[in-house]
């Protein structure tokens, strides 16, 4: 019996009625668009769709009643280490009016944890600004945020747009992910779309050839020598949200918290099914028809695309790392002996920092990039094969 088939995750009558609602929009989208959406749409609508998809809807996402966890629910120690670069970023910038844009938020830890180890090193930002497409987590946050002292809450705010301009640092944790993908195959020598049709039994993939002058294939390899049918994804909202980076953010830093991989482990032969992943209950799979608008989907992000975008918007690679090394260069390590010996706390801030280390957990998956205004990184550059 497949996991997800017992009775125990199984969803709610609500939640089956809200999923059918959504079934019922993106078949209208669909027969709207003359029978076939390319699969980027169709993640879009899965995810995005007002009101009715996975990150615009009400159902609980992050922590133990939701479908997984990310590195600020699990420790304030990454917070902590993570204010050590930005507060140096802040200290650089010869402004009074500095800002922090979060890009998807989460709960609402990491602002609040951030704000609070930001303060003691007398480094605050004049706003720390969050967008946010979820109503859920939205309120989630707002609630987190009022937990902090009135100054702290003061602070901050919550956008309903891109900003024009910013002086400071844009933060993402866990967001490219996110951000729906194209999915093409490779196959009789040639690049081709996938998209999703309706049918009477319900959804079904199709694929399409792709024209050459699609800039799906910018970048794209001649698959010589690789396996048949080769499936991959590429991600031209994150490249369009590289563009978006370069036009706003004036001074300052960008950081980008991920897991995924460089172009040349990203496209690899025995990576031949793409990454495309989904998370209901804190269970993976591979099936995004699965309860639509009740689970989230996600890809692994190739790094070397999106700071190749980046590069072509005007910011340079200033830092390119795992996790593991990037924490402990910025001192975790440091950060968990403050906490030695706390009542109830050692351990599980030992647990949680082995698992943002550990090679085996989010250690070497997960990657740090960060980018600037600066000098580039020429280690970083090689590396991401750039």
């Amino acid at each position: 019996m497949e996991w997800y088939s017992t009775q125990a995750l199984l969803p709610s009558v609500e939640a089956k009625e809200h999923s059918q609602q959504l079934i019922r929009h993106i078949n209208e989208t669909i027969d709207r668009a003359g029978g076939w959406i390319d699969f980027s749409d169709f993640m879009n609508q899965l995810l995005y769709a007002p009101g009715l998809g996975y990150y615009a809807a009400g159902a609980v996402k992050l922590g133990p009643a939701g479908d997984f966890t990310t590195a600020p629910e699990m420790t304030p120690l990454f917070a902590r280490t993570l204010a050590h670069p930005l507060a140096r970023t802040l200290g650089e910038l010869n402004s009074q009016d500095t800002t922090i844009l979060e890009l998807g938020a989460g709960t609402g830890q990491l602002a609040q944890d951030l704000l609070k180890a930001l303060e003691k090193k007398d480094c605050l930002p004049k706003r720390y600004a969050i967008l946010e497409v979820s109503t859920d987590l939205r309120q989630r946050q707002q609630e987190k945020i009022c937990q902090l002292p009135p100054d702290l809450q003061r602070r901050v705010e919550w956008l309903e747009h891109w900003p024009t301009e910013l002086e400071g640092v844009v933060l993402a944790n866990e967001v490219l992910d996110a951000l729906p993908v194209q999915r093409v195959r490779w196959q009789n020598g040639q690049w081709h779309q996938w998209g999703i049709a309706v049918m009477e039994e319900g959804w079904r993939w199709q694929t399409q050839p792709l024209p050459e002058s699609s800039p799906l294939l910018a970048e794209m390899p001649i698959m010589t020598d690789y396996p048949e049918p080769y499936d991959t994804e590429v991600a031209l909202a994150a490249e369009g949200l590289m563009t978006l980076l370069g036009q706003t953010l004036k001074t300052g830093r960008a950081f980008f918290i991920d897991y995924g991989f460089p172009a040349r482990e990203f496209i690899h032969p025995q990576r031949s099914g793409g990454t495309l992943m989904c998370h209901y209950r804190h269970h993976a799979h591979g099936d995004p028809f699965l309860y639509p608008g009740l689970q989230d989907i996600t890809a692994h992000v190739d790094f070397t695309r999106v700071a190749r975008a980046a590069r072509r918007a005007g910011m340079q690679v200033e830092t390119w790392q795992t996790q593991a090394a990037w924490l402990i260069e910025e001192g975790i390590l440091h950060e968990l002996e403050k906490v030695h010996g706390e009542t109830n706390t050692d351990y599980r801030a030992v647990s949680a920092v082995q698992k943002l280390l550990s090679p085996a957990e989010m250690g070497e998956l997960f990657k740090v990039l960060v980018l600037g205004r600066g000098s580039e990184n020429e280690s970083a550059l090689i590396s991401l094969g750039l």
